[in-house]
């Protein structure tokens, strides 16, 4: 299995920007599913093939029975879920980077702007309280602590994160167990051709494997439990503002519009 290095240092990048669930989310992310996949599931499952056997000697049944048993290895799963549910978390970082990014530069032109009128004191004083028909500045985008604020667009692209993590643990849940089950049995029954028959086939250390399966499902379900807990903990309220703010100003409009017509109408 690859290095987790470089998804750990991205994750440890988004951890800064989370809620206090994200980060135990996080947490649990990389403790009990990367570093357990890496250090100890991996040499479980190393002689899952090469251990399988059948009480047969006809050429490829003992293959395809392994086929129809396992169709992905649980490592290759569990690797491939560890991807899906990260990704919405990188796409939330990648929007955060953006955003201090932005604000880099924005700063960057106010900075170059001030230098180049440094001559016109009195119109610059105009600009800074917002007279002589500037620009309104933007609300900062960070708290007194220097933390990014969530709201917004980035509030929205935070609950998106939340909303597919959470579909992705129920799918990948839900794969599981009509892939394998949530146990392994030490025989497996096998009738695939080019087997002759029905024949018999032997997986290596069932018990052991089915500890693991069950721990990883244990963890999956509570990131699930963490993901759900983090929607209650932003609360409905927000979650609502959150993904419908951006259409309130134009629906706010239209009544001053007509307001302003009335009384233009009037005078």
């Amino acid at each position: 299995m690859g290095d987790w290095s470089f998804l750990g240092r991205l994750l440890e990048n988004a951890q800064e920007h989370s809620t206090v669930i994200g980060k135990v989310w996080l947490t649990v992310l990389f403790i009990f599913r990367i570093l357990v996949l890496g250090a100890a599931a991996e040499e479980v499952w190393g002689d899952e093939q090469s251990d399988f056997t059948c009480n047969t000697q006809q050429p490829g049944c003992e293959n395809v029975c392994y086929d129809e048993a396992f169709p992905i290895s649980h490592i290759r799963f569990w690797v491939l879920q560890i991807i899906f549910v990260s990704t919405p978390t990188l796409i939330y970082l990648g929007h955060v980077l953006h955003i201090v990014r932005m604000e880099e530069k924005r700063r960057e032109k106010e900075e170059e702007q001030r230098k180049a009128s440094r001559h016109q004191e009195e119109r610059d004083h105009l600009y800074r309280n917002g007279g002589g028909g500037g620009k309104k500045e933007k609300p900062p985008i960070r708290d007194e602590h220097g933390k990014i604020r969530i709201r917004g667009a980035l509030l929205r692209t935070y609950v998106f994160n939340i909303i597919f993590k959470t579909l992705f643990e129920v799918g990948f849940i839900l794969g599981q167990y009509f892939l394998y089950g949530f146990q392994l049995s030490p025989l497996y029954k096998c009738g695939r051709w080019p087997c002759p028959n029905t024949v018999d086939c032997f997986i290596s250390r069932p018990t052991e494997k089915t500890i693991f399966i069950i721990f990883m499902l244990v963890v999956a379900c509570v990131s699930l439990l963490l993901n759900l807990l983090e929607i209650y903990h932003l609360g409905w309220k927000k979650v609502k503002q959150g993904v419908s703010n951006e259409f309130a100003p134009d629906r706010m409009a239209l009544p001053l519009a007509r307001d302003e017509a009335v009384e233009s109408n009037m005078i």
